[in-house]
């Protein structure tokens, strides 16, 4: 069985990808959740991901130790992993190695924080554009596609790599179209999204690195997290 190295589901918007895409598509595997620790992870990790991140699905003798790179080679072996379709399988690679390489401001001003809900100081222009562009490809996806998901009728892999801006949607109240909102709504009401929320709930773990993150770009105005050990 397949083994997936994750860090603290609150925070951790990279091993929710591959957790999800595994959840929705049936796909077993033992969960290794590997908390953040102060200072550096780089030297604990090395022990199971040749990166020093999170995440890392090890396959027998295997490593794959990146979300992109951990969708390929789960396709490799799951055919539920991308669109049947040719077309929506070539856009859904796209959008989804789009999202991976991109959208650099609004992961630094609205970094993965699932239990805080967080008014925002001020959104700059650059955050905008970020937004409008997530809202256009999810547009075009759905329109294109037919829906409910980005590839048409199934979840898949580029839904997955979307996942996590879901859940910033939710903290830090975005304004979207109302299909981009409606299908926030559409993965946050996934039984796989609930458990990680939940999961990430119960989590008494603080990352300080990450609370101060947040505290400098918003108010925090709710707090659904258990309280911290």
């Amino acid at each position: 069985m397949y083994q997936l190295y994750i860090a603290n589901k609150n925070y951790s918007s990279w091993s929710l990808r591959p957790w999800v895409l595994m959840r929705e598509l049936g796909i077993a595997f033992d969960e290794k959740l590997m908390p953040f620790i102060p200072g550096s992870n780089f030297e604990p990790f090395r022990k199971f991901s040749p990166s020093g991140k999170v995440p890392c699905l090890i396959d027998g003798s295997i490593a794959v130790w990146d979300s992109l790179a951990i969708a390929e080679y789960l396709a490799e072996k799951h055919q539920t992993v991308w669109p049947a379709d040719k077309t929506a399988r070539a856009w859904a690679r796209c959008a989804a190695a789009e999202m991976h390489s991109g959208f650099a401001v609004l992961r630094n001003i609205c970094s993965m924080t699932c239990g805080l809900r967080v008014q925002l100081h001020s959104i700059s222009d650059a955050l905008k554009k970020d937004i409008a562009r997530i809202d256009e490809l999810w547009n075009e996806g759905l329109r294109r596609f037919g829906g409910p998901f980005l590839g048409g009728g199934q979840f898949t892999a580029v839904d997955a790599f979307y996942a996590p801006v879901a859940f910033r949607v939710q903290t830090y109240q975005l304004k979207l179209s109302d299909s981009a909102a409606a299908y926030v709504n559409r993965l946050l009401g996934l039984k796989s999204m609930q458990q990680w929320y939940a999961d990430a709930l119960a989590e008494t773990f603080r990352d300080l690195p990450h609370e101060e993150e947040t505290l400098a770009v918003g108010k925090v105005i709710a707090d659904y997290r258990a309280p911290a050990a």
